[in-house]
């Protein structure tokens, strides 16, 4: 239940609020991958993480400059999407058995993520547009290649690695 309540009474207060909540998404993103990185065995997977935990650092930089531009403060508000997506990844994660089969668990995780912000940052961006903000539906059309960049790096991760995790499964 919620007891205080937005107001969000036109598109760009609905804007804003989605920036807030980018940020906060981008932020629990962060810390995640670490822990992403530190369990993944696959050396290309453990790069590919590195690669996209830089890049997510400067998708924080980039919405703390849009909400800055918009709100002249960095005030999130929890994306609680974020926060199930990555408390269900860690649940598996935990469940599943260290090496390749953990990889698969760690790659179909990260793709959940990574479809979220795919949807989150094309809505926005068009919202971005719609509001006369062409710097900003820039930056998010920026991030939003750098999302489905990472998520075509994943599925090329996981064509080699899946049938890896069935071979193990058909051993045991």
């Amino acid at each position: 239940m919620k007891f205080l309540s937005e107001n969000l009474e036109d598109l760009r207060e609905v804007y804003v609020n989605e920036l807030k909540k980018m940020l906060s998404m981008e932020q629990q993103i962060t810390e995640a991958l670490p822990k992403m990185i530190d369990k993944a065995t696959d050396t290309q997977l453990k790069q590919a993480f590195q690669s996209h935990l830089q890049e997510t650092e400067q998708h924080v930089t980039r919405v703390e400059e849009m909400l800055r531009a918009c709100t002249d403060d960095t005030d999130t508000v929890k994306c609680k999407v974020l926060a199930t997506l990555v408390s269900e990844a860690e649940d598996t994660i935990g469940d599943a058995q260290e090496g390749v089969v953990r990889d698969v668990v760690l790659i179909a995780s990260a793709q959940a993520v990574e479809h979220h912000e795919m949807a989150v940052y094309g809505t926005a961006r068009n919202w971005a547009r719609i509001l006369g903000e062409p710097e900003h539906a820039a930056l998010l059309q920026k991030t939003l290649d750098e999302e489905k960049h990472a998520d075509r790096l994943l599925t090329e991760i996981s064509d080699r690695i899946n049938p890896e995790a069935d071979r193990v499964e058909r051993a045991a």
